[in-house]
């Protein structure tokens, strides 16, 4: 057989024996006809190239032999190709393991497992988000305005824990006492305002989570909220007086304690907030616990490099640089990381 831009001639009846030119694909073998043999129907294999056997009935049909060149071998693997299974979009075994992986099954849960599920366009989403972010600023907006009415009243049991120890307070420039009002009253309504904003969230991303998602949602929101509340509670008995002891003592005899206002408030609410902040540990150590990503025996065997992170986690958050209160804060902490681990082990983690 020649090359692939060969001619084949054949002369049909009826036309003088003028040559007719055939051009044969590359992919296309066709044996020559003989004029006694009449053409067998084509026999296709494969599914994907075609292989022409015409000839004589009484004449067998030779092997085609095998082109040792390029070329042939280029033809050899465009005629016989062997794909390799593909299940799910992914090749071999990768699916399989990501399909066996918590993180996946929580990423990509079956629709079958969300129980209010329902096609939304991302128009439509972003209009939900719209009014319920609307709403979470309506609460907090009433909140602070409510907070407001009544601010002198939150100075007074915020100015408790050092006005037992004669420390004065001065408004140093026109208007401070006013904005630490307001600075004041924007964080209290926040505070207080805190659960419908929550309440928003879970209402948002609700209709996505599975039956087993909403009753790990319940505990999670809960102890989230009740760390929260008692970190607050634990930095202004504990924390807050601590520390402002501890500059009272250091300068008496030295100096008069004479505070500015709007510093002091700054102070206490930024250490108030950030103890709250910091008492969410065992909470992400158990949403990272159910979506696989770590164990409870890893947590707990690192617990050396949690030690040094919490002191440094400490020294972060807290707004004073005396030792005393960074121990009273990386203490909780590491007991809190400690307790988180073991109840993370306790869901089989």
């Amino acid at each position: 057989m020649g090359s692939a831009g060969a001619l084949l001639s054949h002369s049909p009846p009826g036309l003088g024996g003028v040559p007719l030119p055939l051009r044969r694909h590359p992919l296309l073998r066709c044996a020559p006809l003989l004029p006694s043999a009449a053409p067998e129907p084509l026999r296709c294999r494969h599914g994907r190239h075609l292989r022409c056997a015409a000839a004589d009935r009484e004449t067998p049909v030779p092997a085609p032999q095998r082109d040792e060149s390029p070329s042939g071998s280029l033809g050899a693997a465009l005629e016989d190709p062997s794909p390799q299974p593909v299940q799910n979009g992914s090749f071999g075994g990768i699916a399989e393991d990501e399909e066996q992986s918590s993180l996946y099954n929580f990423l990509y849960p079956s629709k079958d497992l969300l129980p209010d599920d329902k096609e939304m366009s991302i128009f439509d989403h972003l209009e939900e988000l719209r009014d319920r972010i609307f709403v979470s600023v309506l609460a907090v907006g009433a909140a602070i305005v409510g907070c407001f009415a009544y601010s002198k009243d939150l100075i007074r049991i915020l100015e408790a824990p050092v006005s037992v120890q004669g420390v004065r307070f001065l408004q140093l420039s026109p208007g401070e006492f006013f904005f630490t009002t307001l600075k004041v009253s924007g964080y209290c309504g926040l505070l207080l305002g805190s659960p419908v904003i929550l309440y928003e969230i879970i209402a948002f991303v609700l209709p996505g989570l599975t039956r087993d998602e909403r009753k790990f949602l319940g505990p999670i929101v809960l102890g989230s909220s009740v760390l929260f509340y008692l970190g607050i509670f634990f930095s202004y008995t504990v924390l807050a007086p601590a520390a402002l002891n501890f500059f009272v003592n250091y300068a008496e005899g030295a100096v008069e304690s004479l505070w500015s206002i709007d510093q002091y408030f700054e102070f206490v609410l930024v250490l108030l907030f950030s103890t709250g902040l910091s008492f969410q540990v065992p909470v992400i150590q158990l949403l990272l616990g159910q979506v696989g990503l770590v164990s409870s025996d890893q947590m707990l065997s690192i617990w050396r490099y949690v030690v040094v992170g919490a002191v440094v986690a400490a020294a972060v958050l807290t707004p004073s640089t005396d030792p005393l209160t960074q121990m009273l804060l990386a203490g909780p902490l590491l007991g809190l990381y400690l307790g988180g681990a073991w109840m993370v082990r306790l869901t089989g983690r």
